[in-house]
């Protein structure tokens, strides 16, 4: 196996290169639930973890989606007013609060997913099956080398 040379520009520079694939990817798919849903993508990200895994504190949002506390607070405070996401209390820590998808909320997740499913499948065709499954097994290789973050260490 050969070195691979060290990036001299940064469009070589992978971080940079996942960086932008990722707002790419997720522009396009944010296009349809911005028109279908008015939703942004942040918003749209906290309903999926939450379509997900169900009632979930923001902390616990925050780390799963690797967003700061304010757009992840902001997002969670849209959801509520709009009526797809209501909080309760926790019954494992008095302190904080469970948001959890009402069911209008799990009715736009449910519209959502075959179109993200259907965006994804089209963004992956130039990949055949085996190239698809090897690229997820890197990208989660590559995520679980980046380590554990802190969500309040994402501000700085």
């Amino acid at each position: 196996m050969t070195a691979r040379k060290p990036a001299k520009r940064l469009a070589d520079f992978l971080p940079y290169q996942l960086s932008v694939a990722s707002n790419a990817v997720s522009t396009r798919i944010a296009e349809q639930y911005r028109k279908r849903f008015a939703l942004k993508t942040t918003e749209w990200r906290i309903m999926a973890v939450l379509g997900d895994s169900g009632p979930t504190t923001q902390r616990e949002l925050s780390q799963m989606t690797l967003m700061d506390k304010v757009p992840v607070n902001r997002a969670c405070k849209t959801l509520e007013s709009r009526g797809l996401a209501a909080r309760k209390p926790n019954a494992r820590d008095g302190r904080s609060h469970l948001l959890e998808l009402t069911a209008e909320g799990r009715a736009v997740h449910a519209g959502i997913m075959p179109l993200a499913l259907k965006i994804e499948e089209e963004l992956f065709s130039v990949l055949n099956e085996e190239e698809q499954a090897q690229m997820r097994d890197m990208l989660a290789r590559l995520r679980e080398n980046a380590g554990d973050f802190d969500a309040e260490s994402l501000a700085d």
